[in-house]
């Protein structure tokens, strides 16, 4: 198979530099890119990079998609034939508090890409985006379901980022796959993620500090998974939404929690607090279209995915940020 020249944003982040690894794995070239904010511990960036930098096909540059000068410098100085646009401000809670960071990344920085996309030449964009945006609305989540009310400053930016993408497909030409990802754990995670927070405070004998009563349910994906069918997406079809999630019934986070005791033969100390009113309680992807399109579907399950991120208790030394 002929190599690609590839430019993935958020190449540092816990998704990224898995889509970086799979894509050299396969034989591409790959220009990785990251603001690399201290939102959560900057030497858990760096130690995902420096695992990418084994590769002779990886390039890395320190850039903010918000920076369109040096996004501009960059598609001049590169030919991609493909943008894997995964970086992102996540986090619905502190989206709360600091908006205008969320609409700077997620909206203005998905809208950066695609000027350049359209200046450059480029002509296929895959954008990860959120299940976030489907809060309120039955399950399982379907992609045609109407979500043009998100509860959190997060969803809304992440759907200004999809608006922006489909008319750009619509106005340009351009090939667009959004990807909404469900819950997405595993090795090497955001510390400030559930996942990650109740293993490293299992780990250490500390209380997990629960919002909600733990029967709140989501449909977790193994990371490995969706940068598989985050590859896949990079067929051409005009313009597409595809979930990827679990596909299955989701568990409850007390579910999750027994998992962890299981795993790693310790009882877990758990605080309750009051539910967030941004939180959702449920999710659950309709994962047809993934299948039918995609030909992708979920292989590791959560029992084995979380034995997996256990395997390594060293992961666990940062921060929670």
């Amino acid at each position: 198979m002929e190599s690609k020249n590839i430019l993935v944003t958020g190449a540092a982040g816990f998704i990224g530099h898995k889509v970086c690894q799979f894509l050299l794995d396969r034989g591409d070239m790959v220009i990785g890119i990251d603001n690399m904010n201290d939102y959560y511990d900057v030497r858990l960036k760096e130690f995902r990079l420096f695992s990418l930098q084994k590769f002779s096909g990886f390039t890395f540059y320190k850039i903010d998609i918000e920076n369109l000068t040096e996004l501009r410098s960059l598609f001049k100085n590169h030919s991609f034939s493909t943008v894997f646009n995964i970086a992102a401000r996540a986090g619905v809670r502190y989206s709360m508090e600091n908006p205008w960071v969320y609409l700077r990344t997620n909206s203005e920085g998905t809208l950066n890409l695609l000027e350049c996309m359209k200046d450059f030449g480029v002509k296929k964009f895959i954008l990860s985006s959120t299940s976030s945006l489907y809060a309120g609305l039955p399950m399982p989540f379907n992609e045609d379901f109407p979500v043009n009310t998100p509860i959190s400053q997060y969803a809304a930016s992440k759907s200004a980022a999809e608006a922006f993408a489909y008319t750009y497909h619509k106005q340009y030409n351009i090939d667009v796959t959004v990807l909404r990802y469900f819950t997405v754990f595993g090795p090497l995670g955001r510390p400030d993620m559930a996942p990650y927070r109740f293993c490293k405070w299992v780990l250490e004998d500390k209380p997990i500090k629960l919002f909600g009563d733990g029967n709140q349910s989501r449909d977790f994906t193994y990371v490995d998974d969706i940068a598989r069918g985050t590859l896949l997406a990079e067929k051409p079809f005009g313009y597409e939404i595809i979930n990827l999630g679990g596909g299955k019934e989701p568990i409850t986070i007390n579910e999750f929690i027994a998992y962890i005791e299981e795993l790693t033969d310790k009882k877990a100390k758990i605080q309750y607090h009051t539910s967030h009113s941004a939180d959702m309680d449920y999710t659950m992807a309709n994962i047809q279209k993934a299948k039918l399109l995609l030909g992708w579907e979920p292989t590791v399950c959560i029992k084995e995915g979380l034995k997996r991120m256990l395997s390594d208790t060293s992961q666990f030394i940062y921060n929670e940020g």
